[in-house]
């Protein structure tokens, strides 16, 4: 009736931390389109990509499928993507629950839930009181949108006339939009002793999420110019204005990493980060 998974050893205060999350309405552009090979990881990213924002390393995943009549073969992709978040997240997949609802849910149409726990050290939880002015803001790309702001995409879309199989450079409109979440584990084990802090880039985009890690006092500054963003926000952008842009999509911007300066070389070294802006005295987030 439930899975279980052994605590790791080594640690002198373990906590646990639980995380969940959905895929949003990238998931009813996914159905559309008949593309469930990428949602899975999706959902893992969301949850894992949270819980090492405060430090946790993930431990297990377990999954909600709601449906209004089980599609063995959408179901069988789905739960593979899953599984393949999970090992990229280097934690166990231990169960889940596919539930079959028709008076919930239209023919064909599904949903998704995901719920991540991890496990850290008591006293390294809350980041922001090891943050401070001087700090390096460097930027981890993001693989694409991951998984916000899918609503008003699908808007811009739809109003720019787009089809599926149009080109975004060398890939198709529908491949670039349902490219899967970036899963940032494996940078945040290789990386947590050289950084100070991490937040990851969802909905609100930077500017809304960036100033959670920070205690009062505290700001940033952010070139962007610096920022390196892919092709389909410029696209989506034709129908966008540029603040409205910048508190939707991650801009290009999957992680932000708080880094001590003396560390910022060996994170560029071991990492595919650039450096985007500092922190500073002040509140919340300037773009300069």
């Amino acid at each position: 009736f439930s899975g279980a998974v052994r605590l790791p050893s080594g640690y002198k205060n373990p906590a646990i931390l639980g995380a969940t999350d959905g895929v949003g309405t990238k998931l009813r552009l996914a159905i559309d389109a008949k593309k469930f090979e990428g949602v899975g990881e999706d959902l893992v990213a969301m949850c894992v990509n949270d819980l090492i924002c405060n430090f946790a390393t993930p431990l297990f995943f377990l999954d909600y499928y709601a449906t209004a009549k089980l599609e063995i073969e959408s179901a069988k992709e789905v739960v593979k993507s899953i599984a393949n978040g999970c090992k990229k997240a280097q934690c166990a997949l231990i169960g889940g629950e596919t539930a079959e609802m028709p008076s919930m849910y239209e023919k064909g149409d599904f949903d998704l839930a995901g719920f991540a726990v991890g496990i850290a050290e008591a006293d390294e939880i809350d980041r922001s009181k090891f943050v401070k002015s001087g700090d390096v803001l460097v930027a981890l790309p993001s693989s694409g949108l991951h998984s916000n702001g899918f609503s008003l995409a699908r808007k811009v879309v739809s109003e720019l006339g787009l089809k599926f199989d149009e080109k975004v450079g060398d890939r198709a409109l529908i491949d670039v939009l349902l490219e899967p979440t970036r899963i940032y584990v494996s940078d945040f084990l290789k990386l947590k002793d050289k950084i100070t802090a991490m937040a990851h880039i969802t909905g609100g985009g930077i500017v809304e999420n960036l100033p959670r890690v920070f205690p009062a006092g505290l700001g940033a500054k952010v070139q962007k110019s610096a920022i390196k963003t892919p092709e389909i926000f410029k696209i989506l952008a034709q129908k966008v204005e540029e603040s409205e842009m910048m508190r939707t999509f991650n801009m290009g911007v999957g992680m932000i990493l708080v880094v001590p300066k003396e560390n910022v070389d060996a994170v560029l070294a071991n990492s595919d980060g650039y450096v985007i802006g500092e922190v500073v005295n002040g509140k919340g987030v300037e773009l300069v």
